[in-house]
């Protein structure tokens, strides 16, 4: 296998301006194994080739401390989400070199599944099929969607790895910062072991109680990660106020929605001992340093959220058992992605506690040599 060396510049970056259609993008490959490369679409308004760069080397370094043979790689297009159907596509034609060279692209914040099958199909591309490796005996759709909580399962194991390596005993009261699919997910896991879900924020604001009922805010939220307040229970209080779920009185942070929800800006209004990224680039380098200097400690996406980066690299890389049953099946995936996770997150924190300075790069090259 090719050894993984982490390159100071990407591999190769892509400008989209759409193949019979209008379109603006990117597609960043930041790394290269064997020549294979990874990540998710994303689509908002204001994503730019810088971001999509960090998005891809964040993949890089995911797959590297997985251990996982694939590079990393990132898209992004420039849209409202309007016309979904000719964006996508569009999409699908301009990347379909791409999609049959090696780079396989899925789903990321304002990209759907349905979306990536406009654009799988629009490009012919299967991935069941690629020259040099056995055929997946499933459809995509069939292998993925039962796997749609994996990152939350990742997250919520390392929430709770972290949690125990503090030696910490009694329940932790948690804030779980965006509610989308990973939100929704590493709620339900915590509070299925104890733990009290103290705050949740959506894309309207903050609501808190001593004890949120986690099932029944799931039974009131849309598929976008909306909270109905009308329905909420009497005893839960509301917020509009901005980033007001950092002034709760809580243990443990999760950041699972926007880029850079921990600021330079705001960091300073951190009140918990723990601070876990579900999201991608959910801090700012800034907001890093001023929460290691509280004493905080943060455990970054690149360890904690890989379960749908690990989930699709299992399958594109064909490293998962495809011979057991769905059900069994999943149970490998979830298993494989939490011993990852786990393991991981002890490794960050015995190298945080033996020497000053951000873990993550230690880290990161032991990993790197153990693939040697």
């Amino acid at each position: 296998m090719t050894v993984l060396n982490e390159p100071q510049d990407p591999a190769f970056t892509v400008h989209l301006n759409g193949s019979g259609g209008s379109l603006k993008g990117w597609v960043v490959v930041d790394s290269l194994v064997d020549g294979l490369a990874m990540g998710g679409t994303r689509m908002t308004t204001g994503v730019t080739e810088e971001e999509v760069a960090g998005l891809a080397r964040d993949m890089t370094q995911k797959f590297t401390l997985a251990g996982l043979p694939i590079g990393g790689a990132k898209a992004g297009i420039v849209s409202d989400g309007s016309n979904r159907g000719k964006t996508f596509r569009t999409f699908g034609r301009t990347v379909k070199p791409l999609l049959h060279g090696g780079i396989h692209l899925g789903i990321d914040m304002g990209v759907t599944p349905a979306d990536r099958a406009v654009f799988f199909a629009e490009a012919g591309y299967d991935p069941r099929y690629r020259l040099g490796a056995p055929d997946m005996p499933i459809d995509w759709r069939t292998y993925y969607e039962p796997l749609i909580d994996c990152t939350g399962h990742g997250v919520g194991v390392a929430a709770v790895t972290a949690l125990e390596a503090s030696g910490r005993t009694e329940p932790a009261r948690v804030v779980v910062q965006g509610f989308g699919a990973v939100g929704r997910a590493v709620a339900r896991f915590l509070e299925e072991r104890g733990h009290v879900v103290v705050g949740i924020a959506d894309v309207q604001g903050t609501i808190s109680a001593d004890r949120l009922p986690v099932a029944d805010l799931l039974a009131i939220t849309d598929e976008f990660g909306r909270i109905d307040r009308s329905r909420l229970p009497q005893h839960v209080t509301v917020s509009g106020e901005p980033d007001a779920w950092l002034d709760i009185d809580a243990d443990l942070l999760i950041l699972a929605a926007q880029k850079y929800a921990l600021s330079a800006e705001n960091a300073h209004r951190l009140r918990v001992g723990l601070v876990v990224e579900g999201a991608n680039l959910a801090s700012s380098a800034e907001a890093k340093e001023k929460a290691a200097a509280t004493g905080a400690s943060l455990i970054p996406g690149v360890i904690a959220n890989i379960g749908g980066a690990a989930s699709a690299a299992l399958a594109v890389t064909r490293v998962v058992p495809f011979d057991l049953t769905a059900d069994a099946r999943k149970t490998w995936v979830f298993d494989w992605v939490g011993d990852r996770v786990r393991q991981n997150t002890r490794d960050l924190l015995e190298i945080a506690a033996a020497r000053p300075g951000d873990p993550l790069p230690a880290l990161l090259a032991a990993r790197r040599e153990e693939r040697r």
